[in-house]
């Protein structure tokens, strides 16, 4: 690939993302706070279901809460909408010559910029229990960040595919999302999992990725092993992505 081909990509990647920002904050009078309001409404409810009312014992559980949250919202707003991105643009898919990989790239990287603007509400939270952020960060946040960004992408790639041709995914991926958010530490911490099914947590692909997270911002330390567990589900499901993708996306036109 030459280089003014990858400048292509690049640059039509910049312009299709600044889109789906236009988009996603057209006519809205609070914008970049709707970013926020969920994770947050989200943590509020949990704190007083479990810490208020079933008195789980955990110190800084809003804290806790919202370690998780942020980047899961991340993850499942993009595995939510990607069922349905090539389709919301298939008029230009139909008329236009380009890469339609990189309408997911860019639906991916609109959720992970505003996952990135959230972080100062976590260091928020962080100075009102009094603690501060690591100097782990600056390592730490790039590295899950481009991780993570390989994972989804990667599934978005699987379900946007898939769905032109199965449209029942789409409600199937909401299920789905919604199970797996109960089947992840984020509202409970790993270590409440009984020892005898603890391992079992490495085979959910989400669950190194939210752990990692939650570790580098209460802690600021970054676990090897759940580390190590997202990148290998980040190539794979990168890896698959692309393949299937690569395998359907001929017929994209003809179905769209």
């Amino acid at each position: 690939m030459t280089l003014r081909k990858l400048r292509y990509i690049f640059d039509l990647i910049v312009l299709l993302t600044i889109k789906e920002i236009k988009v996603r904050y057209k006519n809205s009078f609070l914008g970049y706070l709707w970013s926020i309001a969920m994770p947050l409404c989200y943590a509020f409810v949990f704190y007083i279901a479990f810490k208020v009312v079933m008195k789980i014992r955990m110190e800084n559980y809003s804290l806790f809460l919202i370690c998780g949250l942020f980047p899961w919202q991340w993850f499942s707003n993009s595995i939510c909408a990607s069922s349905t991105v090539l389709l919301s643009n298939s008029s230009i898919i139909k008329k236009v010559n380009f890469p339609r990989s990189s309408v997911c790239i860019a639906m991916v990287l609109n959720d992970g910029i505003h996952f990135l603007l959230s972080i100062p509400v976590i260091m928020l939270f962080l100075f009102l229990y009094h603690k501060t952020p690591s100097f782990m960060w600056i390592i730490g946040i790039p590295v899950l960040f481009t991780v993570q960004f390989m994972f989804t992408f990667g599934l978005s790639l699987i379900i946007s595919s898939i769905n032109i041709f199965f449209r029942d995914l789409e409600r199937l991926v909401i299920v789905f999302i919604t199970l797996l958010f109960y089947f992840t530490p984020i509202i409970y911490e790993e270590t409440m999992i009984p020892k005898r099914y603890r391992h079992f947590i490495n085979f959910n692909p989400a669950a190194p990725f939210m752990v990692a997270w939650r570790h580098l911002f209460l802690n600021g330390t970054i676990n090897c092993n759940y580390l190590l567990f997202s990148f290998l589900y980040g190539m794979f499901f990168l890896l698959l992505g692309l393949w299937i993708f690569k395998t359907l996306s001929p017929r994209f036109a003809e179905v769209l």
